[in-house]
């Protein structure tokens, strides 16, 4: 097996950024590569970048996600999240080192009462989410030992996310509306990428083979996407920040091309059980995130 760095496809990304971030804080080495050195849509820069880096781990940050746009460009949606993918896994194969593949809640139609486990089933209500569930097959056929994580509503402060949005709104518009029949997990960035390290640690440990599934990582504690907000908000406004009025809707009053799952929270008895991870709850997360966008406004702003 190699002992080379960890591989992260994707550079830009709010995953892969703390993944960077984490594994500088732990000395452990690990290098994010994105377009257009690993173009994820072509599979000789796949194989060049794979066979350059000849890493110890690939983690797959790299994906499409547009969720709305991909029910117009449905053929580039599937181009990143189902064969880019592909490509990855067989380059991970052929070096014989263990793959995590990104995956999402939105490959469930959000019927279920109650939290969805990993032998639910999957039943996208989108192009979005068919394509992370092809992905999600697409991987394992082609490097049966990797794992697939699903996970939800990500956020940091980095790149495009909720957070930022409903900040960025509160200092631009007199209110803000967000639906409140959606429920879900807010998942930082910051907290799945020390995961996924902790994982890659316990495989690189050997037998990663064994541990082979698709596993679902999200923070502890459920909101609706209003609750969410509400919380950002406060949180904001005890930090000494303006903010606007905030109305709740139903999704069916919030136009979108695609339409969401009302449920997507996601049960994670079995990631606790095979290795022993965690997420903290969301409500702490959230405000180490703020504090961090309070201290360095500049990440408000990219």
């Amino acid at each position: 097996m190699s002992t080379g760095p960890i591989l992260v496809a994707g550079r830009s990304g709010q995953l892969a950024r703390c993944l960077v971030e984490s594994a500088a804080q732990r000395g452990t080495p690990l290098v994010a590569v994105g377009r257009p050195e690993l173009d994820v849509e072509d599979a000789r820069s796949v194989e060049h970048a794979v066979r350059t880096v000849e890493p110890s781990a690939v983690v797959n940050a790299a994906a499409y996600t547009a969720v709305d746009r991909a029910e117009s460009e449905p053929a580039r949606a599937f181009s990143v999240n189902r064969d880019g993918a592909e490509r990855l896994a067989v380059e991970a194969q052929r070096l014989g080192v263990p793959l995590i593949q990104i995956s999402t809640d939105y490959v469930f139609d959000g019927r279920k009462s109650s939290p969805y486990t990993e032998e639910d089933a999957a039943l996208p209500l989108g192009v979005y989410g068919r394509s992370k569930l092809e992905g999600e097959g697409a991987v394992r056929n082609a490097c049966p030992a990797a794992l697939v994580l699903r996970t939800s509503w990500i956020y940091s402060p980095y790149g495009h996310n909720f957070v930022k949005t409903m900040l960025r709104l509160s200092e631009t518009r007199d209110h803000v509306r967000v639906v409140q029949d959606q429920w879900g997990s807010p998942t930082a960035a910051n907290d799945l990428a020390n995961a996924i390290l902790d994982i890659l640690g316990q495989l690189g440990r050997g037998g990663f083979s064994s541990r082979a599934s698709v596993y679902h990582l999200v923070a502890q504690g459920e909101t609706t996407w209003h609750g969410f907000a509400s919380t950002i908000f406060a949180g904001w406004a005890e930090r000494g920040r303006p903010v606007t009025r905030l109305t709740p809707i139903r999704s069916a009053e919030y136009p979108a091309a695609a339409r969401r799952p009302a449920n997507s929270r996601l049960d994670c008895g079995k990631i606790e059980r095979q290795f022993g991870i965690r997420l903290p709850p969301w409500l702490r997360s959230l405000d180490a995130c703020l504090d961090r966008l309070l201290a360095e406004p500049e990440l408000q702003r990219c």
